[in-house]
């Protein structure tokens, strides 16, 4: 097994060498979309009306982005310096540079640069998270990001979920399941890589919970990003093409549904809203 070192080196070298198709991938097509405009919705929910936003692990800027278009003022933190070149091209085109206030390279679990108190919400999307494998730096960079979180600000976190990542397996890659990285997935959480994808922590959606729990964060709300649609992209995007109107039924229905525990905790990525008490 690595090291939490030499884990991290891998999921910056998968980073790297996707840089283009991550700046891409929330928008690629409307299963995709899921991801980010389910996020978006319930950032517009939770967010403060103004103020300092940390997007920790934002990659490419995507949501940096959208959160200065809206008027915030955001600092983006990532550990691959190939995504915050592309983040500098895509605000400097979006012209949004005098909301961005810093872009730093760095990883979530080493916040000390960051004053306790400092942000008025705190943003770990995508993942972010579960590319930490060792349980200790996870745990580190829970701590950090709520140290550097205002009292009674909102932290968003989303996670790549372990029973999706299962279902993913039966769906996609049938013959793989009797390979013993499925079984350490199932058991443990964890993929160490070597498969096609950076080393991960699949959560469960309680063990989050209980790590949020623990910090004596309130939750607010939990939220499965793809919700029902999970491992449906291609019905979903037909859906969205060829049936407009039933695909506003089903926006409406995955809203209503995605806030449900059994719905989250099976979704490709879930998120977890809470606040600094």
């Amino acid at each position: 097994m690595e090291s939490d070192a030499g884990f991290k080196e891998l999921v910056k070298k998968y980073y790297s060498e996707l840089s283009v198709k991550e700046w891409k991938r929330l928008v690629r097509d409307p299963y995709h979309r899921l991801e980010f405009d389910t996020t978006m919705y319930f950032l517009r929910k939770y967010l403060p009306r103004k103020g300092l936003v940390l997007d920790a692990g934002g990659g490419p800027g995507r949501y940096t982005i959208e959160l200065a278009k809206m008027g915030y003022n955001v600092v983006l933190l990532d550990l691959t310096p190939k995504l915050l070149e592309i983040a500098r091209k895509k605000i400097r085109k979006a012209k949004v540079q005098s909301r961005v206030k810093q872009i730093i390279e760095g990883s979530i679990d080493d916040l000390s640069m960051f004053k306790d108190n400092m942000f008025d919400a705190v943003l770990c999307l995508g993942g972010v998270l579960s590319h930490i494998v060792v349980e200790e730096r996870r745990e580190k960079a829970i701590d950090e990001l709520v140290r550097v979180t205002k009292k009674n600000a909102p932290i968003f976190i989303s996670v790549i979920g372990r029973l999706a990542a299962l279902i993913g397996g039966l769906v996609n890659f049938p013959e793989r399941i009797k390979l013993n990285y499925f079984q350490e997935i199932r058991d443990t959480g964890n993929y160490y890589g070597g498969y096609g994808f950076a080393p991960c922590h699949f959560y469960l959606l309680e063990e989050l919970e209980e790590s949020l729990r623990k910090r004596k964060l309130q939750i607010i709300e939990r939220v499965g990003l793809e919700g029902l649609a999970t491992w449906h992209r291609r019905e979903l995007n037909r859906l969205f093409k060829k049936y407009p109107e039933s695909w506003k039924v089903w926006w409406e229905t995955h809203l209503k549904t995605c806030t449900h525990p059994s719905v989250a905790g099976t979704s490709e990525h879930f998120m977890v809203i809470c606040k600094k008490l």
